[in-house]
């Protein structure tokens, strides 16, 4: 199993628009954040978790020419407001995309894309096949067993989710024990950083650091990071043994 970063930045991005703190000013690429989402390639078939507004360009970027299946992990706008843009591959792969989301997600969805659900159906539109998912129990994508884990995102519910020894969470700042056992045992966890001061909804690095300590996950890797968080190279450099930003591009083989 193939893991694509595609985006590991925060709901604005690095860099910020109008910003000029020395994050936002770097000339390294990995201090360059697309909106958060990862490509799971696996037995022939491609996975995305999350198309927020960068989805066509993370998609040209990677080069990706199939989507298997769209998961959502929530409903917030820098996770699925690149939706339209499937439409691409239903052309070239002939056939409606599923998408897997909980009926709270569907009906954001249904809000922000109602062209696609109307009675009259423009010709073009994305063609997609709901499949609904819900914290409490396992389910299927194009064939891969997958285990959905339930966050709080200060008030609302959020869904990672774990595919064999990989466990992907983002947008969270609390795991309950119960889920927490549904991690352990993982060989490599993505979990969201945002940056070093409190926030409402977010872990901090420090948050997250030790949430990942807790679970004893070998191999971990931090996302949907804030410009706030200071540069790449430096904050990694920092980071306990075993862990890492993740940064725009890079894959990893679980």
């Amino acid at each position: 199993m193939q893991i694509t970063f595609l985006g590991t930045g925060t709901s604005q991005g690095v860099p910020l628009i109008a910003c000029q703190c020395k994050v936002c000013k770097s000339s390294n690429f990995k201090d360059n954040r697309l909106r958060s989402s990862i490509q799971i390639d696996i037995n022939g078939k491609v996975l995305v978790i999350d198309s927020g507004p960068d989805f066509r360009q993370q998609m040209l970027r990677n080069n990706t020419l199939q989507l298997d299946g769209l998961i959502f992990t929530h409903e917030h706008k820098d996770h699925i407001a690149g939706m339209d843009d499937i439409r691409a591959f239903n052309y070239i792969n002939q056939k409606a995309i599923d998408v897997y989301a909980t009926f709270n997600v569907q009906a954001a969805l249904r809000r922000e894309f109602q062209y696609i659900f109307s009675d009259f159906k423009y010709p073009g539109i994305p063609e997609i096949d709901f499949i609904t998912i819900s914290p409490d129990s396992d389910f299927m994508a194009a064939e891969v067993p997958i285990t959905p884990i339930e966050v709080m995102h200060y008030k609302l519910p959020v869904l990672g989710f774990r595919i064999n020894d990989f466990t992907y969470i983002t947008d969270a700042n609390f795991i309950d024990n119960k889920n927490k056992d549904k991690i352990r045992g993982s060989k490599v966890l993505v979990l969201n950083a945002l940056r070093h001061e409190k926030h409402i909804s977010h872990f901090t690095l420090k948050e997250a650091i030790e949430v990942a300590k807790g679970l004893e996950i070998p191999e971990v890797y931090f996302t949907h990071i804030s410009h706030q968080l200071g540069l790449h190279d430096e904050i990694n450099n920092s980071l306990p043994h075993g862990m890492y930003l993740a940064w725009d591009e890079l894959k990893i083989t679980v």
